[in-house]
């Protein structure tokens, strides 16, 4: 390139951040949100290259996932910052726009950058990026109408890392789709995370075969199997090349102990002690909003997010226990998934002994998967006061909170409800 032409370039791109600037300014102005989104577009309209030249002397590490990357890139983000700066989308505005949106706010243009990366733009980022660790969870169904089935994903990923051989993984070894399409990287990290929900990855991925599966293990006769972890989750510990640690988080369950073990495992990649890197997890006690306990019209509601059935086949050891009863709220616009034809693949059965209030956009979808569980329930299509008298004093100020569960737009109401930040992911 010319001198001439990259001054011009140069130009190009600070004129697309000042505009961007401009529409992130007005967009809070107007109380149509933090203006991130909104500003990275601009940013991306008048420059389309913006990404690749923001990211040209930074190291990147993506994670990517159907379940779980909000909360690893969160832990990855606090471990990494013991070490000092870094650039990160904690807001979990996970498309280019809102990574070019934090990008164009650093000057220093070589700090070190941590994003969550939708699992299906994650393929073009890494053509932009040139140094770059992916950090992935799992592949499984969410958002059919926009993502596509997992096999594709998983087959979008491998074209993308076969073109990136210089790439650098920390996979979960215990998902058959996440392997297949990390195995043709050289240099990757396989950690122990588990995978509960198994639904999706009956078949082979490398031959079309049934998998094999036992507790610990799966293998396919084609040869494709369970790789050996370097780390992994052992009930509340963490084991891995240099001892075994305890996990000892302020979030919690299953998924949470297994998105740490993958943020460690990255975190140890770029150089941080594991001991460090845990004391910077104990200081995380929600992502987003999740996991907080908020007052809502003389009630306390604890807000979780439950978007697919892996996701709530995690959830259920996460709420509070039986005869607890739980708010459900089911939403079917375009963040959730147009479909909700997924809430017949949640086990519901698990909530029978308690009271289910089904709420939200498709508050009588989920209220006829209800019935065919067995599960006693009531429809409220909105919450507002007066409560179900069916709840009785659950949530009441002294006591425990209601739990709520709810799908991303659902919770992100909810959180406006209660007063809280509503850009969540």
């Amino acid at each position: 390139m010319s001198p001439h032409s990259r001054v011009a370039s140069g130009l190009r791109l600070r004129t697309a951040i000042g505009l961007g600037a401009v529409a992130s300014s007005l967009s809070r102005a107007l109380r149509r949100g933090d203006g991130q989104v909104i500003g990275g577009r601009v940013v991306l309209s008048a420059c389309p290259d913006a990404f690749g030249r923001l990211t040209a002397r930074r190291h990147v590490t993506f994670v990517s996932a159907t379940n779980g990357k909000t909360t690893t890139t969160r832990l990855l983000a606090a471990a990494l910052r013991t070490a000092g700066p870094i650039v990160t989308n904690l807001s979990g505005a996970n498309m280019p726009a809102g990574m070019v949106s934090v990008l164009a706010r650093t000057p220093d243009s070589q700090t070190p950058a941590v994003f969550e990366a939708d699992e299906t733009y994650l393929p073009g980022l890494l053509a932009q990026t040139p140094s770059a660790t992916v950090v992935l969870g799992n592949l499984t169904r969410d958002q059919l109408d926009r993502v596509g089935e997992v096999a594709m994903v998983a087959r979008r990923w491998r074209t993308a890392f076969a073109d990136h051989p210089a790439l650098a993984a920390v996979a979960n070894a215990d998902d058959p789709h996440v392997v297949w399409a990390a195995s043709v990287l050289p240099d990757v990290v396989w950690v122990g995370a588990g995978q509960p929900w198994r639904a999706d990855a009956a078949c082979c991925p490398e031959c079309g075969a049934v998998l094999r599966f036992d507790d610990t293990d799966w293998s396919c006769g084609c040869g494709l199997r369970r790789p050996e972890p370097t780390w992994w989750l052992d009930g509340d510990h963490v084991a891995g090349p240099s001892g075994r640690y305890r996990l000892d988080l302020a979030l919690p369950g299953r998924a949470n102990r297994a998105n740490a073990v993958l943020a460690l495992a990255a975190a140890a990649r770029r150089g941080v002690t594991p001991e460090r890197a845990l004391a910077a997890f104990r200081e995380v006690a929600s992502v987003g909003g999740r996991y907080q306990v908020r007052e809502y019209a003389g009630r306390r509601l604890r807000l979780l997010l439950g978007k697919n059935p892996a996701g709530w086949v995690e959830m259920f050891d996460v709420l509070a226990p039986a005869p607890a009863p739980v708010i459900i709220a089911i939403n079917a616009r375009a963040a959730d998934g147009r479909d909700p034809s997924w809430l017949w693949d949640v086990p519901f059965e698990r909530l029978a002994g308690r009271l289910v209030v089904a709420t939200g956009e498709r508050c009588h979808d989920l209220a006829v998967r209800l019935l065919y569980a067995g599960v006693r329930h009531v429809v409220a299509a909105d919450l507002a006061a007066p409560w179900p008298q069916e709840l009785g004093d659950a949530g009441s100020p002294g006591g425990p909170p209601l739990d709520l569960v709810a799908t991303y737009t659902a919770f992100r109401d909810w959180l406006r409800r209660t007063g809280g930040d509503t850009d969540v992911r």
